[in-house]
């Protein structure tokens, strides 16, 4: 019987969209200075954030162009004509002659 009285219940903590409820409902709570600080740490989470996502996403266009590089150096030393290493690469033919 004590389980089917829980299964009629919604537990706040557990059930989706009330825990981010409850967590607007402690934050509007706060003293001035509490919500001060907590607006504070969510801007430096944020700008932290951001920033991991730009570095991440620039390593993953270095690495993209470093694989290009590498294929083309492949391709140029197996004598695959210029213009079909810069088709397949998409890297300019003047990038692939100094390569």
């Amino acid at each position: 019987m004590a389980d089917d009285t829980k299964e009629r219940y919604i537990n706040p903590y557990t059930d989706f969209g009330f825990k981010k409820l409850f967590k607007q409902a402690e934050i509007a709570k706060f003293s001035p200075e509490e919500r001060q600080d907590y607006e504070e740490s969510v801007k430096i989470y944020r700008d932290l954030k951001n920033s991991l996502d730009t570095a991440e996403w620039k390593g993953e266009k270095k690495g993209i162009q470093k694989e290009k590089i590498d294929t083309a150096l492949r391709m140029k030393a197996k004598g695959y004509a210029v213009e079909d290493i810069a088709d397949i690469t998409k890297l300019s033919i003047e990038d692939i002659e100094i390569l």
